[in-house]
Protein backbone atom coordinates (compact mmCIF):
# COMPACT_ATOMS: atom_id res chain seq x y z
CA UNK A 1 0.00 0.00 0.00
CA UNK A 2 2.68 2.17 -0.94
CA UNK A 3 1.84 5.45 -3.71
CA UNK A 4 1.27 3.68 -7.08
CA UNK A 5 -1.05 4.41 -8.99
CA UNK A 6 -3.16 0.72 -8.70
CA UNK A 7 -3.16 0.91 -4.38
CA UNK A 8 -3.87 4.35 -4.30
CA UNK A 9 -7.23 3.96 -6.58
CA UNK A 10 -8.27 1.16 -4.34
CA UNK A 11 -7.55 3.05 -1.40
CA UNK A 12 -9.79 5.88 -3.12
CA UNK A 13 -12.75 3.97 -4.24
CA UNK A 14 -12.64 1.72 -0.84
CA UNK A 15 -13.17 5.11 0.85
CA UNK A 16 -15.80 6.33 -1.60
CA UNK A 17 -17.55 3.18 -0.69
CA UNK A 18 -17.99 3.55 2.73
CA UNK A 19 -18.75 6.94 2.41
CA UNK A 20 -21.41 6.42 0.54
CA UNK A 21 -22.64 3.62 2.51
CA UNK A 22 -21.47 0.34 0.64
CA UNK A 23 -21.11 -2.28 2.75
CA UNK A 24 -18.00 -3.67 1.30
CA UNK A 25 -16.02 -6.38 2.91
CA UNK A 26 -12.81 -5.56 0.43
CA UNK A 27 -9.21 -7.40 2.15
CA UNK A 28 -5.89 -6.02 0.57
CA UNK A 29 -3.29 -8.22 0.26
CA UNK A 30 -0.06 -7.26 -0.06
CA UNK A 31 3.79 -8.37 -0.89
CA UNK A 32 5.42 -5.81 1.43
CA UNK A 33 6.00 -6.96 5.31
CA UNK A 34 6.44 -3.19 6.32
CA UNK A 35 3.51 -0.41 6.33
CA UNK A 36 2.92 1.55 3.16
CA UNK A 37 2.44 5.21 3.15
CA UNK A 38 -1.33 5.13 1.81
CA UNK A 39 -1.98 3.14 5.57
CA UNK A 40 -1.81 6.32 7.00
CA UNK A 41 -3.38 8.51 4.03
CA UNK A 42 -6.34 5.85 4.09
CA UNK A 43 -6.55 4.38 8.20
CA UNK A 44 -9.74 2.71 7.39
CA UNK A 45 -7.45 0.36 4.37
CA UNK A 46 -5.00 -0.53 7.72
CA UNK A 47 -7.56 -3.19 8.92
CA UNK A 48 -8.58 -4.86 6.13
CA UNK A 49 -4.51 -5.51 4.98
CA UNK A 50 -3.32 -8.72 4.82
CA UNK A 51 0.12 -9.55 4.72
CA UNK A 52 2.11 -12.58 3.32
CA UNK A 53 4.18 -14.70 5.64
CA UNK A 54 6.75 -15.20 2.64
CA UNK A 55 8.66 -12.68 -0.07
CA UNK A 56 8.04 -12.94 -3.32
CA UNK A 57 11.35 -14.13 -4.34
CA UNK A 58 9.78 -17.86 -2.60
CA UNK A 59 7.36 -18.21 -5.50
CA UNK A 60 6.34 -21.51 -4.30
CA UNK A 61 5.76 -20.72 -0.60
CA UNK A 62 4.49 -17.00 -1.43
CA UNK A 63 1.55 -18.66 -3.32
CA UNK A 64 0.98 -21.71 -1.17
CA UNK A 65 0.36 -19.08 1.53
CA UNK A 66 -2.31 -17.12 -0.50
CA UNK A 67 -3.76 -20.39 -1.74
CA UNK A 68 -4.13 -21.38 2.11
CA UNK A 69 -5.63 -17.69 3.40
CA UNK A 70 -8.07 -18.03 0.25
CA UNK A 71 -9.24 -21.22 1.61
CA UNK A 72 -9.70 -20.30 5.10
CA UNK A 73 -11.00 -17.28 4.64
CA UNK A 74 -13.01 -18.39 1.52
CA UNK A 75 -13.37 -15.62 -0.37
CA UNK A 76 -16.22 -15.06 -2.52
CA UNK A 77 -14.15 -13.08 -4.94
CA UNK A 78 -10.25 -12.54 -5.78
CA UNK A 79 -9.79 -9.59 -7.86
CA UNK A 80 -5.99 -9.37 -8.97
CA UNK A 81 -4.13 -6.37 -10.29
CA UNK A 82 -0.80 -7.80 -11.47
CA UNK A 83 -1.27 -7.89 -15.18
CA UNK A 84 -0.27 -11.27 -16.63
CA UNK A 85 1.75 -11.79 -13.41
CA UNK A 86 -2.14 -12.72 -12.01
CA UNK A 87 -1.73 -16.17 -13.25
CA UNK A 88 -0.03 -17.79 -10.49
CA UNK A 89 -2.85 -16.07 -8.36
CA UNK A 90 -5.03 -17.27 -10.22
CA UNK A 91 -4.08 -20.43 -9.75
CA UNK A 92 -3.75 -20.63 -5.89
CA UNK A 93 -7.36 -19.19 -5.93
CA UNK A 94 -8.88 -21.98 -7.73
CA UNK A 95 -7.42 -24.42 -6.31
CA UNK A 96 -8.96 -22.80 -3.24
CA UNK A 97 -12.32 -23.05 -4.49
CA UNK A 98 -12.88 -19.22 -4.67
CA UNK A 99 -16.03 -18.47 -6.71
CA UNK A 100 -15.27 -15.57 -8.85
CA UNK A 101 -11.90 -14.54 -9.68
CA UNK A 102 -11.32 -11.17 -11.78
CA UNK A 103 -7.95 -10.30 -13.90
CA UNK A 104 -7.45 -6.60 -13.89
CA UNK A 105 -4.86 -5.05 -16.27
CA UNK A 106 -3.18 -1.62 -15.47
CA UNK A 107 -0.36 -1.92 -17.75
CA UNK A 108 0.55 -2.74 -21.02
CA UNK A 109 4.38 -3.28 -20.46
CA UNK A 110 3.45 -7.18 -20.11
CA UNK A 111 6.06 -7.72 -17.99
CA UNK A 112 6.80 -10.82 -16.31
CA UNK A 113 9.35 -10.30 -13.76
CA UNK A 114 12.31 -12.29 -15.10
CA UNK A 115 15.28 -10.18 -17.37
CA UNK A 116 15.74 -13.40 -19.27
CA UNK A 117 14.27 -13.03 -22.65
CA UNK A 118 13.81 -16.01 -23.47
CA UNK A 119 12.49 -16.56 -20.15
CA UNK A 120 9.78 -14.01 -21.42
CA UNK A 121 9.29 -15.18 -24.47
CA UNK A 122 7.96 -18.76 -22.58
CA UNK A 123 6.37 -16.91 -20.14
CA UNK A 124 4.03 -14.42 -21.50
CA UNK A 125 1.78 -16.96 -23.57
CA UNK A 126 2.05 -19.03 -20.91
CA UNK A 127 0.62 -16.46 -18.40
CA UNK A 128 -1.78 -15.28 -20.78
CA UNK A 129 -3.42 -18.29 -21.88
CA UNK A 130 -3.63 -19.24 -17.66
CA UNK A 131 -5.38 -16.11 -17.33
CA UNK A 132 -7.94 -16.30 -20.11
CA UNK A 133 -8.36 -20.28 -19.26
CA UNK A 134 -9.30 -19.23 -15.40
CA UNK A 135 -10.88 -15.28 -14.81
CA UNK A 136 -14.22 -14.80 -15.36
CA UNK A 137 -13.63 -11.63 -15.96
CA UNK A 138 -10.51 -9.57 -17.67
CA UNK A 139 -10.57 -5.74 -17.12
CA UNK A 140 -8.48 -3.86 -19.01
CA UNK A 141 -8.03 0.41 -17.35
CA UNK A 142 -7.97 1.88 -21.25
CA UNK A 143 -8.89 0.34 -24.88
CA UNK A 144 -5.50 -0.43 -25.41
CA UNK A 145 -4.06 -2.20 -22.37
CA UNK A 146 -7.26 -4.65 -22.48
CA UNK A 147 -6.60 -5.36 -26.25
CA UNK A 148 -2.97 -5.64 -25.50
CA UNK A 149 -3.68 -8.37 -22.63
CA UNK A 150 -5.71 -10.19 -25.52
CA UNK A 151 -3.16 -9.94 -27.90
CA UNK A 152 -5.67 -10.30 -30.90
CA UNK A 153 -8.23 -12.15 -29.77
CA UNK A 154 -11.47 -10.90 -30.09
CA UNK A 155 -13.39 -9.33 -27.04
CA UNK A 156 -16.28 -11.54 -25.25
CA UNK A 157 -19.39 -9.91 -23.93
CA UNK A 158 -19.60 -9.87 -20.57
CA UNK A 159 -16.15 -11.16 -19.93
CA UNK A 160 -13.86 -8.41 -21.20
CA UNK A 161 -14.57 -5.04 -20.18
CA UNK A 162 -12.81 -1.80 -19.54
CA UNK A 163 -13.35 -0.13 -16.30
CA UNK A 164 -11.90 3.14 -15.80
CA UNK A 165 -10.17 4.52 -12.64
CA UNK A 166 -12.76 6.76 -10.96
CA UNK A 167 -11.52 10.40 -10.02
CA UNK A 168 -12.41 12.30 -7.51
CA UNK A 169 -12.97 16.41 -8.73
CA UNK A 170 -13.70 17.57 -4.98
CA UNK A 171 -9.63 17.36 -4.72
CA UNK A 172 -9.38 20.12 -7.08
CA UNK A 173 -11.99 22.21 -5.53
CA UNK A 174 -9.57 24.72 -4.36
CA UNK A 175 -8.10 28.30 -4.40
CA UNK A 176 -4.64 28.04 -5.91
CA UNK A 177 -2.03 30.50 -4.20
CA UNK A 178 0.39 30.37 -7.18
CA UNK A 179 2.34 33.40 -6.18
CA UNK A 180 3.10 31.79 -2.72
CA UNK A 181 3.90 28.37 -4.79
CA UNK A 182 6.66 29.75 -6.83
CA UNK A 183 7.93 31.88 -3.58
CA UNK A 184 8.03 28.04 -2.02
CA UNK A 185 10.49 27.07 -4.88
CA UNK A 186 12.38 30.05 -5.27
CA UNK A 187 11.17 31.08 -9.02
CA UNK A 188 9.78 34.47 -10.43
CA UNK A 189 6.12 35.32 -9.09
CA UNK A 190 5.42 35.38 -13.01
CA UNK A 191 7.43 31.86 -13.59
CA UNK A 192 5.31 29.83 -16.23
CA UNK A 193 5.99 25.87 -14.96
CA UNK A 194 5.65 22.85 -16.96
CA UNK A 195 4.63 20.42 -14.53
CA UNK A 196 5.70 16.57 -14.80
CA UNK A 197 3.88 14.01 -12.04
CA UNK A 198 4.73 10.57 -11.83
CA UNK A 199 7.50 8.11 -11.61
CA UNK A 200 11.22 9.40 -12.91
CA UNK A 201 11.94 6.25 -14.90
CA UNK A 202 12.66 5.64 -18.38
CA UNK A 203 9.28 4.22 -19.73
CA UNK A 204 7.84 8.18 -18.27
CA UNK A 205 10.72 9.39 -20.32
CA UNK A 206 11.35 12.80 -18.06
CA UNK A 207 14.62 13.55 -19.64
CA UNK A 208 12.39 14.27 -22.82
CA UNK A 209 10.78 17.07 -20.41
CA UNK A 210 13.98 18.43 -19.90
CA UNK A 211 15.05 19.33 -23.49
CA UNK A 212 11.30 20.69 -23.74
CA UNK A 213 12.03 22.72 -20.87
CA UNK A 214 15.21 23.51 -22.98
CA UNK A 215 14.02 24.73 -26.23
CA UNK A 216 11.01 26.16 -24.13
CA UNK A 217 12.93 28.63 -22.45
CA UNK A 218 14.91 30.22 -25.97
CA UNK A 219 10.67 31.03 -26.64
CA UNK A 220 9.67 32.12 -23.19
CA UNK A 221 12.55 33.00 -20.49
CA UNK A 222 9.92 32.49 -17.96
CA UNK A 223 9.16 29.20 -18.26
CA UNK A 224 10.26 26.32 -14.98
CA UNK A 225 9.71 22.93 -14.68
CA UNK A 226 8.28 20.82 -11.93
CA UNK A 227 9.10 17.23 -11.07
CA UNK A 228 7.00 15.55 -8.44
CA UNK A 229 8.23 12.24 -7.69
CA UNK A 230 10.99 10.08 -7.49
CA UNK A 231 12.66 7.33 -9.77
CA UNK A 232 15.93 6.23 -10.92
CA UNK A 233 16.38 8.55 -13.27
CA UNK A 234 16.32 11.88 -11.13
CA UNK A 235 20.07 12.15 -11.40
CA UNK A 236 19.84 12.07 -15.01
CA UNK A 237 17.26 14.76 -15.07
CA UNK A 238 19.55 17.06 -13.19
CA UNK A 239 22.56 15.68 -15.33
CA UNK A 240 20.40 16.55 -18.16
CA UNK A 241 19.37 20.01 -16.97
CA UNK A 242 23.04 21.32 -15.94
CA UNK A 243 24.33 20.15 -19.74
CA UNK A 244 21.48 22.09 -21.36
CA UNK A 245 22.20 24.81 -18.90
CA UNK A 246 18.33 25.10 -17.47
CA UNK A 247 19.54 23.76 -13.95
CA UNK A 248 18.34 26.67 -12.25
CA UNK A 249 14.83 26.08 -13.55
CA UNK A 250 14.55 22.66 -12.61
CA UNK A 251 12.51 21.59 -9.45
CA UNK A 252 12.50 17.96 -8.01
CA UNK A 253 10.29 17.93 -5.37
CA UNK A 254 9.91 14.52 -4.84
CA UNK A 255 6.57 12.57 -3.73
CA UNK A 256 4.19 14.84 -2.23
CA UNK A 257 0.72 14.35 -1.10
CA UNK A 258 -0.79 17.74 -2.67
CA UNK A 259 -1.22 17.21 -5.74
CA UNK A 260 -4.07 18.86 -6.35
CA UNK A 261 -2.51 21.75 -4.66
CA UNK A 262 0.46 21.75 -7.04
CA UNK A 263 -1.15 21.07 -10.50
CA UNK A 264 -3.17 24.09 -9.57
CA UNK A 265 -0.30 26.33 -9.48
CA UNK A 266 1.04 25.02 -12.63
CA UNK A 267 0.41 26.13 -16.38
CA UNK A 268 1.31 22.84 -18.52
CA UNK A 269 1.38 19.13 -18.00
CA UNK A 270 3.81 17.37 -19.88
CA UNK A 271 4.43 13.31 -20.16
CA UNK A 272 6.32 12.02 -23.04
CA UNK A 273 6.03 8.67 -22.31
CA UNK A 274 8.13 6.28 -24.53
CA UNK A 275 5.53 5.21 -27.58
CA UNK A 276 6.24 1.37 -26.85
CA UNK A 277 4.82 0.09 -25.18
CA UNK A 278 2.02 2.33 -24.32
CA UNK A 279 1.18 3.86 -20.94
CA UNK A 280 -1.98 2.10 -19.58
CA UNK A 281 -4.48 5.11 -18.93
CA UNK A 282 -2.61 7.76 -16.91
CA UNK A 283 -4.64 9.37 -13.89
CA UNK A 284 -2.41 12.09 -13.86
CA UNK A 285 -3.70 13.28 -17.23
CA UNK A 286 -7.51 13.30 -15.96
CA UNK A 287 -5.99 15.67 -13.03
CA UNK A 288 -4.22 17.76 -14.76
CA UNK A 289 -7.68 18.26 -16.76
CA UNK A 290 -9.50 18.84 -13.28
CA UNK A 291 -6.45 21.41 -12.22
CA UNK A 292 -7.00 23.65 -15.54
CA UNK A 293 -3.51 22.58 -16.93
CA UNK A 294 -3.37 22.52 -20.84
CA UNK A 295 -1.11 18.83 -21.74
CA UNK A 296 1.68 17.82 -23.92
CA UNK A 297 1.19 14.51 -24.19
CA UNK A 298 3.13 11.27 -26.43
CA UNK A 299 1.73 9.06 -28.84
CA UNK A 300 2.45 6.56 -26.15
CA UNK A 301 -0.55 8.01 -24.23
CA UNK A 302 -3.94 6.66 -24.31
CA UNK A 303 -6.79 8.86 -25.38
CA UNK A 304 -9.34 7.37 -22.90
CA UNK A 305 -8.04 9.68 -20.20
CA UNK A 306 -8.73 12.63 -22.16
CA UNK A 307 -12.09 14.81 -21.46
CA UNK A 308 -13.96 16.50 -24.18
CA UNK A 309 -13.06 19.57 -22.86
CA UNK A 310 -9.02 19.18 -22.66
CA UNK A 311 -7.02 21.71 -24.32
CA UNK A 312 -3.85 18.98 -25.20
CA UNK A 313 -1.40 18.05 -28.17
CA UNK A 314 -0.61 14.59 -28.86
CA UNK A 315 2.86 14.44 -30.45
CA UNK A 316 5.46 12.05 -31.90
CA UNK A 317 8.25 11.71 -29.59
CA UNK A 318 10.13 11.93 -33.14
CA UNK A 319 9.11 15.57 -33.79
CA UNK A 320 11.75 16.61 -31.56
CA UNK A 321 11.66 18.59 -28.32
CA UNK A 322 11.33 22.19 -30.42
CA UNK A 323 8.28 20.73 -31.64
CA UNK A 324 7.16 20.28 -28.40
CA UNK A 325 8.10 23.81 -26.98
CA UNK A 326 6.44 25.10 -29.87
CA UNK A 327 3.30 22.86 -29.29
CA UNK A 328 3.44 24.35 -25.42
CA UNK A 329 3.41 28.30 -26.19
CA UNK A 330 0.56 27.59 -28.72
CA UNK A 331 -1.69 26.11 -26.03
CA UNK A 332 -0.83 28.73 -23.65
CA UNK A 333 -3.27 31.11 -25.58
CA UNK A 334 -5.85 28.93 -24.69
CA UNK A 335 -7.19 28.66 -20.87
CA UNK A 336 -8.66 25.16 -20.02
CA UNK A 337 -12.04 26.07 -17.91
CA UNK A 338 -11.62 23.91 -14.65
CA UNK A 339 -15.41 23.77 -14.03
CA UNK A 340 -16.19 22.75 -17.76
CA UNK A 341 -13.23 19.75 -16.99
CA UNK A 342 -15.38 18.82 -13.71
CA UNK A 343 -18.81 18.68 -15.71
CA UNK A 344 -17.29 16.47 -18.21
CA UNK A 345 -15.99 13.98 -16.06
CA UNK A 346 -19.47 13.88 -14.10
CA UNK A 347 -20.79 12.53 -17.35
CA UNK A 348 -17.91 10.26 -17.93
CA UNK A 349 -17.15 6.29 -16.73
CA UNK A 350 -14.37 8.36 -14.71
CA UNK A 351 -16.80 9.84 -12.62
CA UNK A 352 -16.66 8.48 -8.67
CA UNK A 353 -20.00 6.87 -8.43
CA UNK A 354 -20.53 5.36 -11.96
CA UNK A 355 -16.96 3.57 -11.38
CA UNK A 356 -18.05 2.57 -7.75
CA UNK A 357 -20.84 0.85 -9.27
CA UNK A 358 -19.69 -0.85 -12.22
CA UNK A 359 -16.55 -2.04 -9.79
CA UNK A 360 -19.04 -3.52 -7.22
CA UNK A 361 -20.78 -4.80 -10.48
CA UNK A 362 -17.81 -6.62 -11.38
CA UNK A 363 -17.18 -8.20 -8.18
CA UNK A 364 -21.67 -9.30 -8.08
Amino acid sequence: MHTNAIESWLARMHRHALLTGRAVDWHFHVQLSEPGRLETTYPECSSRIIRSPCQLSDWFGFFSAFGRLCQAEKFDVVHVHADLMSAPYAAAARFAGVRRLIVHVHNADESVLTPNRVKQSVLRPLMRSACLAMADRIVGISNHTLDTFLAGRPRQAKRDIVHYYGVDSRAFDITADRAGFRRRLDIPEDALIIFFGGRLVPEKNPIFAVDVLANLRCIESRAVAVFAGAGSQEPDVLARARKLGVEDSVRLLGWQNDLPEIMSCCDWFILPHREHPVEGFGLAIVEAQLAGLRLLLSLGVPADALLPTASFRRLALGDGSKVWADAAMDLLHRVPSRTAAVAALKESPMDMDRALEELLELHA
